[in-house]
């Protein structure tokens, strides 16, 4: 929301770096790199109702700070707390959904819940623009977000419901410990031991790192991702200066362009969901259990991962040679189709490889996905001064489609075996008896 008032906020902090300026941007994202980790093994501890509630009051609470900050290191560390808060969603919205739903339906779901993360950075700068537009000022832009995550908070407090089956079935052995006085009566999921709840929270963190540094696949996948994010964002914060100062636009009018962004994220999902769903449930029908892999997810990124770095490519030459503005809109409609249907397709995977822990999983990812989206904003000032929108767009195309491009074949061929020889890729059952 705040990129058009980057310029305002420079003026009134006397700002002059943008390396300084991305900052403010960026270390919102750089939060959620480290908040997922501690938060995914809180709802595979408490629950996920709670942790979700609990850090949308820390976000609000922070964010309203951000609207009072008097410098710029105010605004940016304010930021990087709202940022912790507001990743509660990335750390256990996959695990929801393999909550709810059975691998053949997740990747609809998945669609529906992939669009939110992503379309949220490309409405909020069109609101954020007309506020700049009509006040002039930046501080309206926080108080406008803290408003609609009260609302969500308050919501929630009513429509929210506990969905992560250990917490339900903990919950339900607790009452009836008490209700008949039996101690024996205990879930699968609970321990026999006598640890502390912090000492069960301390081995509960080390698992997004366990699985980073030991499973080849979701290595993969999280460097994969943190390209395709922090490609995100690059777009995401020169968008501005790209239709202000190369289409001469007013803040406002300018911010009509994420229009572009929030079209391609939206198709991406609605038809990527439907994609993954349907080679799903083609490709179990063929084998002779009738049982599904994870990799019959993967067709959809065989796809996405062509998409993506098209669009790159013509958003970057047309904006280069200063053609027609539709001309970058469509390239960056292209570019978010792909965006989100890799997200959604990499997401879909890594949920079905480890069900149990899919909140650890996806925190392991957005971990390193996070890191690229706050790293790249950083360095792209520099590198379109240099080489311009066409060749620095083109260096970032080509990266992408280095990993992107044979990753699913790869993986489609070779993913089962690496599964196999991996001691966390093990069904339910299994998994809830790890230590």
């Amino acid at each position: 929301m705040i990129a058009p008032a980057l310029p305002l906020l420079s003026r009134d902090f006397g700002i002059t770096s943008s390396v300084q300026e991305s900052l403010m941007l960026s270390t919102f994202v750089l939060a959620y790199a480290f908040g997922p980790l501690v938060l995914a093994p809180l709802t595979e501890m408490f629950g996920r109702r709670i942790v979700l509630q609990t850090t949308n009051v820390i976000f609000i609470a922070f964010n309203l700070g951000c609207g009072g900050s008097q410098n710029a290191t105010q605004l940016t560390v304010l930021r990087f707390f709202a940022g912790l808060g507001g990743s509660a969603p990335l750390a256990c919205g996959g695990g929801t959904i393999a909550d709810l739903f059975e691998p053949r339906e997740r990747g609809s779901a998945m669609g529906m819940y992939s669009l939110a993360p992503l379309l949220g950075p490309a409405i909020g700068p069109i609101v954020g623009g007309w506020i700049v537009q009509q006040t002039g000022q930046w501080r309206p832009i926080f108080w406008a977000s803290s408003g609609y995550g009260a609302l969500t908070a308050f919501i929630g407090l009513f429509l929210l419901p506990e969905t992560y089956a250990a917490q339900i079935l903990k919950t339900k052995a607790r009452r009836l410990r008490k209700e008949t006085g039996n101690e024996e009566l205990h879930t699968i999921y609970e321990k026999q031991d006598p640890s502390s709840w912090h000492v069960k929270l301390r081995h509960n963190m080390v698992r997004p790192f366990m699985l980073l540094t030991t499973q080849p696949i979701i290595q993969v996948f999280s460097v994969y991702l943190a390209i395709i994010y922090g490609c995100m964002y690059i777009l995401l914060t020169v968008f501005p200066q790209v239709f202000g100062e190369i289409y001469n636009e007013k803040p406002g009018i300018a911010s009509l362009n994420y229009i572009s962004l929030a079209i391609g994220f939206t198709v991406g999902g609605q038809v990527g969901g439907r994609v993954v769903d349907y080679s799903y449930r083609k490709l179990s029908a063929r084998q002779p259990d009738g049982k599904g892999q994870p990799e019959f997810k993967l067709p959809l990124l065989m796809g996405s991962s062509i998409l993506f770095p098209a669009g790159l490519l013509i958003y970057g030459w047309t904006a280069e040679y200063k053609t027609h503005w539709i001309g970058p809109n469509i390239g960056a409609a292209l570019f978010a189709a792909g965006a989100m249907g890799t997200f959604l397709a990499c997401q879909s995977y890594l949920v079905d490889v480890l069900p149990l822990y899919a909140a650890s999983v996806l925190a392991a990812a957005v971990f390193v996905r996070s890191l690229g989206g706050f790293g790249f904003p950083i360095f792209a000032p520099t590198m379109y001064d240099a080489l311009g929108q066409g060749w620095g767009n083109t260096i970032l195309a080509l990266v992408s489609a280095v990993i992107g491009i044979p990753a699913p074949y790869v993986l489609y061929r070779y993913g089962p075996w690496l599964r196999a020889k991996s001691r966390y890729a093990a069904d339910d059952a299994n998994a809830a008896r790890m230590t």
